[in-house]
């Protein structure tokens, strides 16, 4: 029993970092045959794995039974940016209003270096920098507004890597970071949130339409 269980979460996890960096892009469409083949697995642990990538909306089913990456509608961009900013701007408001702007500095610049470290493989500078946006949120100290935001986050990964494809520069955004970084140490909340605004929101969403 733990060898299927352990088979099948290593299914789960390989297949989801698959979606996840588009290994296995939107609209493909999977067999339990081809998976078992490629994981060198029974289809045991290949089912178990697709019901729980099914739950978690990254697979879904058409009216053949058929398996399919969940597309990325325009609509899905669209709502995403605006939930982004609408929760990511109150709070970095709140971070300067509460007088934690330099905390926060520091917080923030711990997620920075690691998007330096992966600025030569998008997939995981994008993880890193949806971990980037989780700590702006954490100001909330809000555990259903975090349970919200990770709620989307295989979505926003999935944008976020065709922001990147599509015109958004991963060292222009590291640089301009460090800058959005001396300015919350400089208590400039305007011009940091301007570069958090427009590198992350704006230039993000409409790169990420070019799909």
């Amino acid at each position: 029993m733990a060898e299927k269980i352990s088979l099948a979460d290593q299914a789960y996890h390989t297949m989801k970092e698959r979606i996840l960096n588009l290994t296995y892009p939107p609209g493909m469409q999977l067999t339990e045959t081809m998976l078992a083949e490629e994981l060198n697995m029974s289809r045991n642990p290949i089912r178990t794995a697709l019901k729980t990538l099914h739950a978690e909306g990254l697979v879904v089913r058409d009216y053949y039974k058929s398996i399919i990456v969940k597309e990325i509608t325009d609509k899905d961009i669209e709502e995403i940016y605006q939930l982004r900013e609408l929760l990511e701007g109150a709070a970095f408001r709140e971070i300067f209003t509460s007088g934690r702007a330099d905390e926060f500095s520091y917080r923030i610049e711990e997620r920075v270096v690691r998007m330096c470290a992966c600025a030569g493989d998008i997939y995981h500078w994008e993880l890193a920098d949806t971990q980037m946006h989780m700590e702006i949120v954490s100001v909330f100290d809000n555990e259903r507004i975090n349970r919200i935001y990770e709620m989307y986050l295989n979505e926003v990964i999935r944008m976020g890597l065709y922001s990147v494809r599509n015109g958004l520069h991963i060292s222009r955004a590291n640089e301009n970071l460090k800058k959005m970084i001396r300015y919350m140490r400089s208590d400039q909340y305007e011009k940091a949130y301007e570069i958090l605004r427009n590198d992350h929101f704006m230039i993000g969403k409409s790169s990420a339409l070019k799909k």
